[in-house]
């Protein structure tokens, strides 16, 4: 059992040593509070799990700690991929939720599995999801000021149950001060991807993610026979051609893990219950 999980990159915001060693601080409790919840659970039950504990942290770019679009509203985008089943499930541009990522949990269950604005927002009220808003003080203070359009930021969570099933969670509150409507790579599977033979999570300039179809292109490399450090180095090596900016973290059907950036300095923790590794 292993997974990884991912906080987006250090520039959605003014980054002090403070805000990055709480931050650091953050995610060795979450992923150690997701592993004890894998070692009972599924890797698709897990990741969903992780995601939300990202979501419901302010310090983390979804959730509660959203970015603001160009017009003052907060929309944000999440996926979900079950290597077992191979399902995946999405919500684009959805409001007024603390966790995107449980409306897309939901929709694993029906035949209209990835939804966007209005659409979304209906599906949740139908769940009984209730009605939140996820502004937060700091947010706004960035979008008066217009800082939040230089924000880069997603969470993800990539794990590997004791079955050996693989699932991937993304979830993000957008790169802030964006065009309304705008759809970037959460909820595709440019940026979220697994089958059962490896799942990925990226985070990053969303157009530059699908642009290189980077979660999906690593995946099927591995499941055609490239060892995982190959196929990540293969990938981000294709995205140089147009200077993508991208990280992404990954996991195996053997436990191999992985991730890597093309730009410093995405944020992200490896746990496999011996091991914990937090970089930032």
């Amino acid at each position: 059992m292993k997974l990884l999980i991912h906080g987006g990159f250090f520039s959605e915001s003014s980054q002090s040593i403070e805000t990055k060693l709480v931050k650091q601080q953050a995610m060795s409790q979450i992923i150690r509070d997701a592993y004890v919840y894998l070692k009972e659970h599924t890797a698709k039950q897990t990741v969903v799990y992780a995601v939300k504990l990202l979501e419901d942290n302010p310090l983390f770019n979804a959730g509660i700690g959203s970015q603001i679009q160009r017009d003052g509203i907060i929309r944000m985008s999440a996926s979900l991929m079950d290597g077992k089943t191979k399902k995946f499930s999405g919500v684009i541009n959805i409001q007024q939720i603390k966790n995107p990522i449980e409306v897309v949990s939901c929709l694993q269950e029906v035949d209209d599995r990835v939804l966007g604005g209005e659409g979304a927002n209906t599906f949740a009220q139908h769940i009984g999801t209730e009605s939140y808003s996820t502004e937060i003080p700091q947010r706004r203070k960035e979008y008066e000021e217009k800082l939040a359009a230089t924000g880069i930021g997603t969470v993800g969570c990539v794990a590997i149950d004791a079955h050996g099933n693989l699932a991937a969670a993304t979830s993000t509150g957008g790169k802030g001060f964006e065009i309304p409507g705008r759809i970037s790579d959460s909820a595709t599977v440019a940026g979220n991807y697994a089958n059962g033979e490896c799942a990925v999570s990226c985070t990053g300039v969303g157009e530059d993610i699908v642009s290189g179809a980077l979660a999906a292109k690593i995946v099927t490399r591995v499941t055609d026979g490239i060892e995982i450090k190959s196929a990540f180095e293969k990938s981000f090596l294709e995205l140089e051609e147009f200077d993508g900016f991208a990280g992404a973290i990954g996991i195996d059907k053997n436990g191999a893990m992985y991730w890597q950036e093309s730009h410093p300095q995405i944020v992200f923790a490896a746990y496999d219950g011996l091991e914990l590794t937090v970089f930032q």
